[in-house]
């Protein structure tokens, strides 16, 4: 039976295909200028849409209805009726904050005022206007979320914080078009090496727990990085990019539609450092995403994209405090480094069976490996304090291979607004995991980690991984008043690891360990208009342990309990006279078993759970436009980070701040657009000072206990960008004033001092793109 529905479904959307037409135009300022990549979107799908191009012209196939908004930044939208014939549109001068559309809440379109939760927008413009080096010039400008970063160092790899500590926990969900980019438990942190930062056209930022819809690690924030869809006609560019930090970086990207039922778009890019001016910090990445877009009709549509990512990094390793201090950047590290190669294949099928009924089939296959040298596992051999010229390290691989399904049905139920979303996931990956000690030799003149020697068969680890994780959810919407809804949700997840160890001789350590949770959410919206509202928010998140943090310890007798956060918000978001937008957010984040490294006697890292954790904070944003050319922006966030209950060593800790986790963050910007091709930029990036240690660690040697501290930074940047016809000339002066900072700080008991990832120096960095 359902073979012959899905038949007439096709059969019908046929039919309706057949009365698709397609409507082109020209959109101008008042004075004739066309305004190059205005939004032209249909009222009745918001998937369906085009921009202009470099003339200001655009072509847009509509079937339901010629009714389309059309937006620009700087000037007031327009709902308007296309003709047959050629339009000749004008955009007036002036702004409007418009009700965002997001998709992140819930995996379907929604209002942003619909959505009780903090939300937060990167759109196609600002990612237009920043040019951006790397993803946290971009998130950075959300409020409460600080992804840091080492332009001349880190090659990509990162720390974040969003309602937590500077860290690389697995607190922070990594989405591609609403789908896990990582499987859970096979460390997700590293997703965002695994992106091609040209493959996406929008990036929205979910803070607190999402777990209740995509279930594990969505605590502190999700990042939806949602996809460029094809073009309706041909376009595409090149373009190419370098700085004084040795990086270059070449791109190319193509997209059309060749038929009405067919578009795909390719993306690729290129990016290298070589000579930077830190040692042993070169890296080479080279990225491809390939999407496609299949519409049997109106109501059916098949979409799939392949990315494939091959990534190579020296690992430089943190700066001791001395050298921090007194400006010695070189690194000690000589042969740490970090390679990955990942592939990932998503197969999305959507039907529209009736105007209230939806469905979503999900498939994806990952398949990735990554092999590492790494600099944070190396630990020099001292004797009273003075360098033997040896210490250990190791060498470690993990490849796995992932098969996920997911499937989505949403129903309108015709009444008071109300909705029901649905569905069940199913991840299985395989992982093999090798960790083996090396001897490490040091010159004892320079320091430096000059090489290495593999202990063959002297593994650390070497074990198979079964990971599965099976889940069902649901969220139920509607809305009692009109201008009330509420909303409640619950996800069910099982994960089982079957672990199978492979060392000879250590004796029997197969288990299988089994973790569940039923995670809730409710919330609330009363909006007072389309503009302005409140919401309030309970969520809960949930993760597992690390597969391969949960095996390491099990060595050292240490086991990993899941971590549980239940989250308490209130927010709002208020317009006045399209001239000024506020957002904020208040909340209170619970940890239980929150996960955290300490370090022991010999200086190796391990993994542990602390009792209770607290965060609590104010996320706030405010953008103002005094002129329609002119807008002024700061993104900030004040919060603290305790822990409630916490022993190490038999040390009470409770009641404590939390280390290196900053309670002021901020992003100020001044944008001025004194004409459509012309954009300049100033910002100013925050983070305030930190706990480095946990309060009282440091021992003053003179009976008393300190704390060790990092005094935050303050860095400025300067952006500008114009364009000419069909090419794009950009420059940015980033750290303008050269101000010595570190992405991250922390305190070694072994050392008794600081260690630090060193930020970016002044640096200067431009580019050149030619579209078509």
């Amino acid at each position: 039976m359902k073979k012959y529905i899905v038949l007439f479904v096709l059969v019908i959307g046929a039919i309706h295909g057949c009365m698709a037409q397609y409507y082109t135009g020209k959109i101008t300022n008042p004075k004739g200028i066309p305004l190059i990549g205005a939004d032209i979107v249909s009222v009745t799908d918001h998937f369906t849409g085009t921009v202009t191009n470099f003339d200001g012209e655009f072509k847009i196939r509509l079937s339901d209805t010629p009714k389309v908004v059309i937006s620009y930044v700087g000037y007031k939208t327009k709902t308007l009726v296309l003709k047959g014939e050629h339009n000749n549109i004008v955009l007036e001068q002036g702004t409007e904050i418009l009700n965002e559309v997001v998709v992140s809440a819930s995996r379907e379109q929604q209002k942003r005022v619909e959505v009780p939760a903090a939300i937060s927008i990167v759109d196609k413009n600002a990612i237009t206007e920043t040019k951006a080096l790397g993803i946290d010039q971009l998130v950075n400008q959300v409020s409460g979320v600080l992804m840091s970063t080492s332009r001349v160092a880190s090659n990509e790899q990162h720390f974040m914080a969003v309602r937590s500590p500077i860290s690389t926990r697995a607190l922070f969900l990594y989405l591609e078009d609403g789908l896990q980019i990582r499987p859970t438990s096979v460390f997700n942190h590293n997703a965002l090496l695994e992106m091609n930062d040209m493959s996406y056209g929008k990036i929205e930022v979910l803070k607190g727990p999402a777990s209740s819809i995509y279930g594990s690690e969505a605590i502190g924030g999700s990042f939806n990085f949602i996809t460029k869809n094809p073009s309706q006609s041909l376009s595409g560019s090149t373009s190419f990019q370098i700085n004084d930090l040795g990086l270059t970086r070449y791109e190319v990207e193509v997209s059309d539609s060749p038929s009405d039922k067919f578009g795909f778009y390719l993306g690729s890019h290129f990016v290298q450092r070589q000579g930077g001016p830190i040692e042993h910090s070169d890296y080479e990445k080279f990225a491809v995403s390939f999407k496609t877009v299949y519409k049997f009709s109106q109501k059916v549509s098949w979409s799939a994209l392949l990315n494939v990512v091959d990534y190579r990094s020296d690992m430089t390793g943190s700066l001791t405090q001395q050298s921090y201090e007194s400006g010695n950047f070189e690194s000690i590290q000589t042969f740490a480094e970090r390679d990955a190669l990942s592939l990932r294949i998503r197969n999305t099928l959507d039907v529209q069976w009736n105007n209230n009924n939806k469905t979503s089939f999900n498939l994806v296959f990952r398949d990735n490996r990554m092999d590492q040298n790494p600099s944070y596992r190396i630990r020099q051999f001292r004797e009273q304090g003075v360098l033997t010229g040896l210490g250990s390290g190791e060498i470690n691989s993990n490849q796995f291979n992932s098969f996920m399904g997911l499937i989505q049905h949403k129903i309108d139920f015709g009444f008071k607004n109300s909705s029901l979303i649905f569905g069940a996931t199913v991840d299985h990956s395989p992982q093999d995991y090798k960790a083996e000690r090396t001897t490490v030799f040091v010159d004892t003149e320079t320091g430096k980690n000059v090489g290495f020697n593999v202990n063959s068969g002297d593994f650390i680890l070497d074990y198979e991984a079964d990971i599965s994780n099976y889940a069902g959810f649901f969220q139920y919407e509607i809305s009692p008043l009109d201008k009330l809804k509420l909303t409640a949700a619950l996800r069910y997840d099982g994960f089982r690891y079957d672990y199978m160890n492979r060392i000879v001789g250590v004796g029997n350590l197969d288990s299988q360990d089994n973790y569940d949770n039923l995670t809730p959410k409710l919330g609330l919206n009363f909006n007072f208009n389309e503009q302005n509202g409140v919401y309030l928010n309970y969520s809960q998140g949930f993760t597992p342990p690390q597969v391969s943090t949960l095996y390491r310890n099990r060595y050292d007798l240490i086991d990993i309990k899941p971590s549980i956060y239940d989250n308490y918000e209130i927010g709002g978001h208020y317009v006045w006279n399209n001239a000024l937008k506020l957002d904020a957010a208040l909340y209170l984040l619970e940890g239980k078993n929150t996960l955290i490294s300490l370090r022991d006697e010999d200086d190796v890292i391990f993994n542990t759970n602390a009792g209770k954790t607290r965060s609590y904070g104010i996320e706030y944003g405010v953008t103002y436009y005094p002129t329609p050319q002119l807008s002024i922006s700061h993104n900030g966030s004040y919060a603290k980070h305790r822990y409630v209950h916490f022993f190490n060593n038999g040390v009470d800790f409770s009641d404590t701040d939390r280390e290196i986790a900053p309670s002021l963050l901020g992003n100020s910007r001044i944008t001025y657009k004194p004409f459509p091709s012309f954009h300049i930029s100033a910002e100013h990036e925050m983070v305030g000072s930190y706990n480095t240690s946990f309060e009282g660690q440091v021992d003053n040697s003179d009976g008393t206990f300190g704390t060790a501290i990092y005094d935050g930074h303050h860095v400025f940047n300067l952006r500008a960008s114009y364009q000419y016809k069909r090419f794009e000339i950009w420059a940015h002066a980033l750290n303008i004033f050269d101000e010595l900072y570190a992405a991250r700080a922390s305190y070694s008991s072994f050392s008794s001092q600081n260690s630090y990832t060193i930020g970016n120096p002044r640096a200067f960095h431009s580019g050149i793109r030619y579209n078509f």
